[in-house]
């Protein structure tokens, strides 16, 4: 007897059926950890419910996700309520979450917030630490799997923005065992041989488990003691690692670091052309401003009437030494009478104004004669008067006159 065998649908709808009927499966409720979390822009969640040893996935409709009170995560420990499944296209079973509720955080995720806790206490996040990014580099080191995506991704976006650059690819391992201990390997490399003026360290998306060699101490510290400025570009844009946070630029994808790391020389060209034509622009205003004020000085009357400056200048000369005569003028007359003034003060204290009124002065040796002790009977004297001087000789204490000059 033929046996005629059945199409891959048929078996599917099959299961799916038998799933169906099973009471047990309509309702259940399911603890785990949830992994590979994707919020697709139609409002519908996709992830993956874990524990130690298996997995399975998970799907809850916009119409469900209104009743959340929290944002799921990698790494959070959650209960759900849902029926199992078969999506027939695909011949793979999933939970059709209906509700969901937060049980605490993952193990995974808790030594993730532990290490980048410690890894920040340490400042291997400080700004300060951070390097700058060169905007021509020669050479872009890249750090990733050789097999992957995401080296072509690199390639393509780098070549299509500078044909002249050049990829140099270091492969490493991008996830399991040792993977950590291979990219910290290649850093140092790619660091002691001076082996590019740049580094990506890139892999494409993935569940928390599968980027767990970017979140590993010994590669953070790798990249912390890079000397060559490093680029972080592992998993989506909604992903991040401890690689992330140390590295001295984040891109949200190994496309998105090929920009950041490559200079578009085609827009470069476009800008330098652009500044090209404003300098040209420039210039000539420039040229044109010149011109006219170069004609504006040849009209001036300094060109066309050199002699008018001069006499100006000599009129303000002019001008000029009659005030200087005026001031010193003025200064004299100042002066004279001040000196006139004085003179007569002068005059109003000397001895001749007091002789005229009767006075003299008796002079012995040319000393004035104070008090009759100053003179012994015989001495010389000479008595002035205002008009003229007296000699006398002293006799019994009263002076004896000899001569008399006018």
């Amino acid at each position: 007897m033929k046996i005629e065998p059945i199409t891959v649908s048929d078996l599917n709808r099959y299961i799916k059926n038998k799933v169906a009927d099973d009471e047990y499966l309509k309702s259940v409720f399911v603890r785990g950890e949830i992994s590979n979390f994707k919020h697709h822009y139609t409002g519908h969640m996709y992830f993956t419910l874990k524990d130690e040893n298996s997995l399975i996935k998970c799907i809850m409709f916009k119409s469900s996700t209104a009743t959340l009170n929290f944002v799921p995560k990698d790494g959070m420990k959650v209960n759900v309520l849902g029926s199992v499944g078969v999506f027939e296209r695909d011949g793979v079973y999933q939970i059709y979450v209906q509700a969901m509720q937060e049980d605490g955080i993952g193990d995974l995720y808790a030594k993730f917030n532990a290490l980048k806790e410690k890894l920040e206490k340490q400042g291997l996040f400080d700004q300060s630490h951070k390097k700058k990014i060169p905007m021509m580099p020669k050479i872009i080191g890249v750090l990733t799997s050789n097999t992957g995506a995401v080296i072509r991704d690199i390639i393509n976006v780098s070549t299509r923005r500078n044909p002249n650059c050049y990829i140099r690819l270091y492969p490493v391992p991008v996830q399991g065992p040792g993977a950590a201990e291979k990219i910290a390997e290649g850093i140092k490399f790619m660091n002691e041989k001076k082996l590019a003026d740049v580094l990506i360290v890139a892999r494409g998306g993935g569940s928390l488990e599968d980027l767990w060699p970017f979140n590993e101490e010994v590669v953070a510290h790798a990249i912390y003691e890079s000397e060559l400025p490093i680029i972080s570009a592992v998993g989506h844009e909604t992903d991040f690692t401890i690689a992330d946070f140390v590295a001295d630029l984040r891109a949200p994808t190994p496309s998105a670091a090929a920009e950041l790391a490559v200079t578009d020389i085609f827009d470069l060209q476009d800008r330098i052309g652009l500044y090209q034509n404003r300098l040209r622009i420039l210039l000539k205003k420039k040229i044109d401003f010149s011109k006219m004020r170069y004609e504006k000085c040849l009209k001036s009357r300094v060109f066309t009437d050199p002699k008018y400056l001069v006499k100006d200048r000599y009129m303000m000369l002019e001008s000029l030494m009659k005030d200087m005569e005026k001031s010193i003028t003025s200064k004299i007359k100042d002066y004279k009478l001040s000196m006139v003034e004085k003179i007569a003060k002068l005059d109003s204290l000397s001895p001749l104004k007091t002789l005229a009124r009767g006075y003299s002065v008796i002079e012995k040796d040319k000393k004035i004669v104070k008090s009759v002790k100053d003179v012994q009977e015989g001495d010389s004297l000479n008595i002035r008067v205002s008009d003229g001087n007296i000699s006398a000789k002293v006799s019994n204490g009263t002076p004896f006159f000899d001569t008399h000059k006018n």
